[in-house]
């Protein structure tokens, strides 16, 4: 099946059109179809197809409506369903679940997560130097547009800040496809495209100035001020607003003729003539922390102090959830000046969980300091002691996400007393070079409340203190399943917290599969692919035990192994924080192990998406 949504709604089978024609179906198929392999909730579709206006039978006219939507697009959940949250599955199928539905469809199938998958690979293509390969890969992105998003089909409240969503991100990817092609002296070729989208967004200051850039390097200087006059008279009478500095300092340097605006040629091909700037990999900086100066404070005075002959490495440790990526990336912005000559990123573990190669991260390295392609060395040492090498000579920092192991770190490490390292890991971890450990603890009942004040409002939280601390309790004091639930508040603004913590209790006794309890599904489903597989297992089956502790005696009894064994695939869940360790008995040897309860409705929810796999 292939479902085009980047335009007027088209579903076709094997070149046929199926396009559904009732206005609710096409609805409710296209939110689906969005939210392809993930739930979507029975209240969410009601939402999206009555509004507030729901009839008193919308539940049963919804399942109405999901018959006929199967019997015409032939979505049979029979259809050999693996997963209901895989992206990747054998056919498309519609499934009904506890609390709702999912759409599954093959990961190619759908053009907006083609769109989507094309415009972070052209990141990282720019990031990595590949400049001429990304303005290929941005055109192939954008070429798959045939309108506005969902052109033809009447959206709801969810459909419409989806299709907004969408269009924010085909305007961004546009914007870089023309500052690339603008970087490689297309600017004749774009004056054109440029002109148009001009007049199309007289206040998009984005787009005007790339129409000023290109008009001066096409020797039209006046034509190219006259487009920062209009920019600002439409500023000041649509929106009363003068142009920012940006836009300013661009008129100032085209009436000053500055150098920095042309381009020169340089062994036969187009380069600008500014200095090469060093890399600045960083994620933009989250929100403000709560709860976490101390550890911020240490983390920081460790990577700005320096001690030993070594790069000082700080490693972030802690729970699924607890905020280890949001710590280091704000430890990371805050020590940049102590590290001028650039900053490096990189994700150890991919989107299916499976650990990232050093020696591919080493390339992307290489090639962000501007080393070519053929001159990057086959094998991983031969990059790492290039990459070390030119480290000696530099101060920077490495920014190392959701690290699995040593083994996998130490290629990366730079050899120069002068470089960070921020390293997060879901395992503990022990490396030599490690200057600090840090291990996040989940929030105490009042800093939980201070992050739902700073989302929610003092107000809002002052009138129901009591629903506040519960919830703070429901996510086990978590940043991210508090988030979330915060996130769930601020959609549904007329919702109470009692009401929140309500459907957050329900969905943690049910740990159905499919639902995202408290957001930490994917966290934790990470967390458990980095576990060797008979850890996995005895982690889905820990979760659906009743008992509060356990020891490696009452697992080894459970699981059917020696103590010996289950010993050894508690203490690998321990070091996922997994399962945490609660006291140990000197006297007879015991350690006895617990669940933090967010933690565990998400096993049993994979345990269950586990068992369904087995009977598809």
């Amino acid at each position: 099946m292939e479902v085009n949504l980047l335009g007027p709604l088209e579903v076709s089978r094997e070149g046929v059109v199926i396009t559904p024609s009732a206005p609710k179906l096409r609805r409710m198929f296209s939110l689906l179809a969005l939210q392809a392999n993930n739930l979507v909730r029975t209240d969410q579709i009601i939402d999206e197809l009555w509004e507030d206006r729901p009839t008193t039978s919308a539940a049963t006219t919804l399942q109405t409506y999901i018959y006929q939507l199967r019997k015409l697009l032939g979505l049979s959940p029979a259809q050999g369903v693996r997963s209901a949250r895989a992206a990747d599955v054998g056919g498309a199928a519609l499934h009904t679940l506890t609390n709702g539905y999912v759409l599954t469809l093959p990961s190619n199938s759908l053009d907006s997560s083609r769109f989507e998958r094309l415009a972070r690979r052209s990141r990282a293509e720019l990031e990595s130097g590949a400049v001429e390969t990304a303005a290929e890969t941005l055109a192939e992105a954008l070429r798959l547009w045939r309108g506005p998003a969902l052109a033809d089909v009447s959206t709801g409240p969810i459909l419409d800040a989806e299709t907004r969503r969408l269009e924010e991100l085909r305007k961004g990817v546009l914007e870089q496809r023309i500052d690339v092609d603008l970087q490689l002296g297309k600017h004749n070729e774009l004056l054109g495209e440029l002109t148009m989208l001009g007049a199309q967004y007289p206040t998009h200051e984005g787009f005007q100035a790339k129409l000023m850039l290109a008009l001066y390097r096409a020797g039209r200087q006046a034509e190219a001020l006259h487009v920062y006059h209009r920019t600002r008279d439409a500023l000041a009478t649509e929106l009363g607003l003068d142009p920012t500095e940006s836009l300013q300092r661009l008129q100032l340097a085209v009436l000053s003729a500055d150098q920095s605006l042309s381009l020169s040629t340089s062994g036969g091909s187009t380069v600008l003539t500014r200095r090469a700037r060093p890399p600045r990999q960083l994620p933009p900086e989250g929100a403000v922390l709560i709860g976490r100066r101390a550890e911020s404070t240490a983390a920081l005075e460790a990577l700005c102090t320096g001690r030993g002959r070594a790069a000082t490495v700080v490693v972030i440790a802690g729970a699924p959830g607890v905020g280890k990526t949001a710590l280091c990336n704000h430890v990371a912005h805050q020590a940049v000046d102590k590290y001028p000559d650039g900053q490096f990123y990189a994700k150890l573990l991919d989107g299916d969980g499976s650990p990232v190669e050093p020696g591919e991260v080493l390339a992307g390295f290489l090639r962000a300091v501007g080393v070519a392609d053929e001159r990057i060395p086959s094998s991983t040492d031969e990059r790492s002691r290039m990459f070390r090498t030119w480290t000696t000579e530099h101060r920077v920092l490495l920014v190392l996400d959701d690290a699995v192991s040593a083994e996998q770190l130490r290629p990366l490490l730079p050899s120069s007393a002068d470089c960070g390292v921020l390293v997060t890991s879901r395992r503990r971890l022990f490396v030599a070079a490690t200057s600090m450990t840090v291990e996040l603890r989940p929030l105490t009942e009042p800093e939980g409340i201070q992050l739902l004040t700073g989302v929610l409002g003092s107000d809002r939280v002052s009138r129901d203190e009591q629903s506040a601390r519960e919830l703070v309790k429901l996510c086990d004091g978590l940043p991210l399943a508090l988030h979330s639930a915060a996130a769930l508040l601020q959609i549904r603004q007329h919702w109470a917290i009692a009401r929140a913590v309500g459907r957050l209790s329900m969905e943690i006794c049910e740990s159905s599969f499919g639902t995202d309890i408290l957001g930490l599904w994917g966290s934790v489903e990470r967390s458990c692919s980095v576990a060797r597989p008979d850890a996995q297992e005895a982690f889905r089956r820990l979760a659906k035990m009743d008992t509060d502790c356990f020891s490696a005696a009452l697992v080894a009894g459970a699981l059917e192994v020696d103590e010996q064994h289950a010993e050894s695939l508690l203490e690998d869940l321990a070091e996922l924080r997994l399962i945490e360790v609660a006291t140990f008995d000197e006297r007879i040897g015991h350690t006895q192990y617990w669940f933090l309860p967010s933690v565990r409705a998400v096993g049993r929810a994979l345990a269950t998406q586990k068992d369904l796999c087995l009977l598809a």
